[in-house]
């Protein structure tokens, strides 16, 4: 492999001149500013998983020389998965699941809660972050800060409070809201003084930080951290859960089946050791695959190179934001280094989901809209008042018409000509000079420009995947 830089992965990146229709006639190259959604894969993924293929096989306890094969691969999938963020193997398990929010799931049924527990988590959580919590025993959501970031003072207080009853701090590495990237060492520290544990949701972080979990023996360890393939160029349906390996061997799994059993009579169960206790079924060998070789891709790049280009990137991204009239940019807009390469806006008068509709029919930009599975911190920075939240209570969460934002989001092979096709049509957008009429569909609240459309069909049957081949 030559050698890789920053530079480098732009043109490694699958689909990235892919060419899109545009209202009114003619092709752009696709512009993803979406990244913090699920981001494209490299193409030396799908080399490595091209040559994974033709060895692949049920793994474990299979004595065929494929099997043997694919085992080892997918065993070796976990080392680089737990060396990419610091993991001591001895002390600590990779597990696979099919993403972050199946995870934590996962991890909140297997921690055999108390009537009394607590669990701290903070306003800014992403739903997958909180909703699974609730589900198991109290939560306690501790504040914002004046930068957006946890409030540091509020979560002090709240361990004081609950003082004993504390199992787990939930907290996001990074928003995907705001991309503010919270200082989850010291918040550690702090929860592990108080007799807590820490669970980071790093979504949002690995694909654009370097994260080192620490020593177990060091008050700053990261106890359990959780992250998914598709929001770091591996979106084949797997996710990662780093955590102790002392906490899995205890229990009982969430979900059961072959894999998870050592043995089993009529009258008796036996789990299996860690990981495989807490992989029940057969699992995603070729998303281990893909997700191992694209850690080792960033590895080789470097996050540090990765984290100085989008940090560069999203300074000019929010300089140029700026020089459009009516724009309200959220979060720490004047601190680039606080955060990874997100950034959230309104259009005085314009709602988010006409501009982000504007923007992909006309521009061939896609970003995101509306609370971005977020709706608690949304609705705080956007000032949503009490009386404002009832009354919007009766529409679908999903509906794009409640009070929301559109949200840009960088990838490591974003370019500053991406920035600058973005910020040009925000330009246009306020100047209305967009060619289009818009009009709300009655069944999706969603804009829909009129004589344009996705012809998903016809992009399947060409591209000659999906739709089954004609007989002969």
């Amino acid at each position: 492999m030559p050698r890789l830089t920053v530079e480098s992965l732009r043109g490694g990146i699958v689909g990235l001149d892919t060419p899109i229709p545009l209202l009114g006639g003619g092709r752009r190259r696709y512009v993803f500013l979406d990244n913090a959604a699920s981001t494209p894969t490299f193409r030396f993924v799908l080399d490595a998983i091209s040559a994974f293929m033709p060895w692949y096989s049920g793994v474990h306890r299979g004595t065929g020389y494929k099997a043997v094969v694919a085992t080892r691969a997918f065993d070796e999938t976990r080392k680089v998965v737990g060396s990419f963020v610091g993991s001591d193997p001895t002390e600590n398990v990779v597990i696979y699941g099919n993403n972050t929010t199946g995870l934590i799931n996962m991890l909140a049924a297997r921690f055999d809660f108390r009537p009394d527990d607590v669990v701290i988590a903070t306003m800014m959580e992403h739903h997958s972050n909180d909703l699974p919590w609730r589900k198991h025993c109290r939560v306690v959501h501790v504040g914002i800060d004046g930068r957006g970031g946890v409030d540091l003072a509020a979560l002090r207080g709240a361990l004081a409070q609950y003082s004993g009853r504390v199992r787990l701090i939930a907290v996001s590495g990074a928003s995907n809201v705001t991309g503010f990237i919270n200082p989850i060492h010291e918040i550690a520290e702090i929860c592990h003084a108080a007799g807590a544990s820490i669970l980071v949701d790093a979504a949002q972080l690995v694909a654009h930080r370097k994260v080192d979990v620490l020593d177990n023996d060091d008050p700053r360890h990261i106890d359990f951290l959780v992250f998914s393939g598709h929001k770091i160029y591996a979106p084949f349906g797997i996710g990662a859960l780093v955590g102790p390996r002392s906490f899995f061997a205890q229990g009982e799994p969430v979900h059961v089946g072959g894999g998870a059993v050592s043995f089993v009579s009529i009258d008796e169960v036996e789990w299996s050791d860690p990981p495989n206790r807490d992989e029940a079924g057969s699992p995603n060998v070729v998303g281990a695959v893909a997700l191992a070789a694209s850690l080792r891709i960033l590895s080789a790049v470097g996050l540090e190179n990765v984290e100085d280009h989008e940090r560069e990137l999203l300074a000019y991204c929010t300089d140029r934001a700026r020089s459009v009239p009516g724009i309200r940019l959220y979060g720490p807009a004047d601190e680039p280094g606080a955060k990874v390469g997100v950034l959230p806006f309104t259009l005085d008068g314009f709602d988010h989901s006409l501009v982000a509709t504007i923007l992909s029919a006309e521009g061939g930009i896609g970003v995101r809209n509306g609370n971005f599975c977020a709706q608690v911190f949304t609705r705080t920075l956007l000032d949503v008042t009490p009386e404002e939240e009832k009354s919007q209570r009766a529409a679908r969460c999903d509906n794009p018409l409640l009070p929301g934002m559109v949200r840009a989001s960088l990838g490591c092979y974003n370019s500053r000509e991406d920035v600058d096709l973005f910020i040009d049509m925000l330009h246009r957008i306020v100047k209305r000079d967009f060619r289009g009429k818009y009009s709300i569909d009655p069944e999706s609240g969603a804009y829909r420009a009129e004589g344009y459309s996705v012809d998903v069909p016809a992009l399947f049957t060409a591209g000659g995947f999906i739709a089954a081949p004609e007989a002969k």
